[in-house]
């Protein structure tokens, strides 16, 4: 870049500047104490200067930043997302506190360590001692894995939650539906709540053994005692035939990632108590929404303080009915309003057939005046949009059933 008055340069040797750069790199990246890192950055700047006799000035100062912020990890930084946390001095058992950090803190990410099969960051914390020290990976999520999960999100923001949850067990939260030690966001503790956006139907075969598949079976093996119980005529039933994986959205006070992937096993659906009640034993609760709530809150949840209201809700049978192997979300459908002189709730309006149907759930509209739309399958193979109206006569709550619904129903049983 720079040339001599009186000649030009003698020829770089290209081996020799590699090896000064490593030699740089292993004194920063092998320091594992505040002390050692010290004297590696001490070190790092009086072999800078050695080499500044030989190197170009330009080229010199890209190098030397770049090989110092990728030594010491200052290009990641971290959320917390445990409620609370410790740094420590060190990732041993017995190491000291230093500062205890609270969901939503944010910190440097410095370096990484795994022990005892425990990954480990070492960070510093944005106080005013800038504590530096470690942390476990499981309390916090790194803004690489925050993209991801925000990415994720991408896919449903225009979308309503189609109903809620909360988890049984701790579990992992994933990228995608399926057991891949890839695919790991972090873990969600015992008793996480969650809006529920979509599911996925996974053959039960295809679930590898996982931390979060508590109970299940290998890939392949078939329960004995199920197989020997079975009808020759009896239809698969869609708990022995699949899996399900729910796509979750989070809110902010649970988790600084907002989506990701739940295993169903240790999913509980949180119907609405004031509802749960109608819910029959051969016909579940799979999505709900309030048509009463007029975008005032979540319209997938219940205030226990709040006044009981009117609902949409589908329904789906335990049969597996697979149209070119996939699965119906819901195949009924039931709208319950609530009356306030009577104080207790009333149909008014079911399917009088199954459908054969696929999320997701929308209602528009305001005040008494409501419209519920869904995707139901024609005979004929189509998936069709229809809609339902719903209105206030009086003083109470009726439905305007698409014309040509019976159409739609794939049988007439229930």
């Amino acid at each position: 870049m720079y040339g001599t008055a009186g000649g030009s340069r003698s020829p770089k040797n290209p081996a020799a500047g590699k090896g000064r750069y490593f030699a740089i790199w292993v004194i920063i990246a092998n320091a594992e104490d505040r002390d050692i890192r010290m004297r590696s950055k001490a070190a790092f700047i009086v072999l800078a200067i050695v080499i500044a006799a030989t190197q170009p000035a330009c080229s010199l100062l890209d190098s030397t930043v770049n090989t110092f912020s990728k030594a010491v990890g200052l290009s990641d930084t971290a959320i917390v997302i445990a409620k609370t946390a410790q740094i420590r001095t060190s990732y041993a058992v017995v190491a000291a506190d230093l500062l205890e950090v609270k969901r939503g803190d944010r910190l440097d990410v410095l370096d990484q360590m795994e022990f005892e099969k425990v990954i480990w960051y070492r960070v510093r914390a944005r106080d005013e001692e800038n504590t530096e020290g470690w942390i476990e990976a499981q309390n916090v999520i790194t803004n690489e894995v925050m993209e991801k999960s925000q990415k994720l999100a991408e896919q449903f923001k225009e979308l309503p939650p189609q109903a809620a949850g909360k988890l049984r067990a701790a579990s992992n939260l994933r990228l995608g539906p399926e057991m891949n030690a890839e695919n790991v966001l972090f873990r969600l503790s015992n008793g996480s709540n969650f809006e529920i956006m979509d599911w996925n139907f996974v053959p039960k075969q295809q679930i590898a053994e996982g931390d979060d598949a508590s109970g299940a079976r290998p890939s392949g093996e078939v329960d004995e005692d199920i197989a020997a119980a079975k009808d020759a005529n009896e239809p698969e039933k869609l708990d022995e035939k699949y899996d399900i994986w729910y796509l979750v959205k989070l809110d902010p006070s649970v988790s600084p990632a907002p989506a990701g992937w739940l295993f169903g096993r240790q999913v509980e659906l949180d119907i609405p108590s004031e509802i749960s009640f109608f819910q029959q034993n051969n016909r579940k609760f799979v999505t709900w929404q309030r048509l009463d709530s007029d975008g005032q809150g979540s319209t997938v949840t219940a205030d226990r303080n709040s006044t009981p209201g009117n609902w949409v809700i589908l329904t789906r049978t335990n049969v597996s009915k697979p149209v070119d192997g996939e699965e119906p979300d819901f195949d009924g459908i039931l709208v319950l309003a609530f009356d306030k002189y009577n104080q207790s709730f009333y149909t008014v309006w079911r399917s009088t057939g199954e459908v054969w149907g696929t999320l997701p759930l929308r209602v528009e509209g305001s005040g008494d005046n409501k419209t519920f739309s869904i995707r139901i399958r024609h005979p004929e193979g189509r998936m069709d949009e229809k809609r339902f109206v719903v209105f206030r006569d009086r003083n109470r709550v009726r439905v305007t059933q698409p014309e040509d619904i019976a159409q739609y129903y794939t049988t007439h049983s229930r």
